[in-house]
């Protein structure tokens, strides 16, 4: 079962989210639009997130501090965060985007394909991360079973040495073969 990729759109104004959500339309990537710091927090929680799209500046808990919060925590804090600011090209704003934790900062108005660009990066290495997790489990396993199974030979062939002292070692043998490859029999 493959996931699909999500960002969350953190602004206050409803507006600005449904402008966010149709630029993002089309990519491969599923948009979850909130309006407060306090709602992005509570859907990290139970959610993960290729990036986060976060308005600088919202009413009580800005976008700085969401991002600070979001960074702490184990879970997320490696999520990619851009802050969308609408204030002007203020050098101080951005340097505190960075500071907490943003991979970028963008001023409004700003050229959507870039954003969209963005965020399809992003969604692609999230991507792409899933699948090396799901790859390593995938290969730890096999090497699991390949250690029992060496195991199993290894007993198996130990069994089949006594064969001379024990009348019943070939079956023993194949028994532990047939058990590590099949795991063990029901009662």
């Amino acid at each position: 079962m493959t996931q699909v990729a999500k960002a969350l759109l953190v602004d206050d104004r409803r507006e600005n989210l449904m402008a966010l959500e149709a630029i993002l339309q089309g990519l491969p990537v599923q948009s979850v639009a909130v309006e407060s710091g306090e709602a992005a927090l509570k859907q990290l929680l139970v959610d993960d997130f290729a990036v986060i799209l976060l308005d600088a500046q919202m009413p009580d808990m800005d976008g700085f501090e969401t991002a600070s919060h979001i960074k702490r925590r184990e879970r997320t804090r490696h999520v990619p965060i851009i802050f969308l600011t609408a204030a002007d090209r203020d050098a101080q704003l951005a340097l505190r985007g960075y500071a907490v934790g943003a991979v970028d900062y963008l001023t409004k108005p700003f050229d959507p394909w870039v954003l969209r660009a963005k965020v399809s990066v992003f969604v692609e290495l999230w991507t792409k991360t899933r699948q090396l997790a799901a790859q390593s489990e995938m290969v730890r396993e096999r090497d699991a079973q390949w250690r029992l199974l060496t195991d199993a030979v290894d007993e198996a062939t130990t069994l089949l040495r006594s064969a001379d002292d024990n009348p019943d070692a070939i079956a023993q043998a194949l028994a532990t073969l047939e058990q590590a490859r099949w795991g063990p029999t029901p009662d």
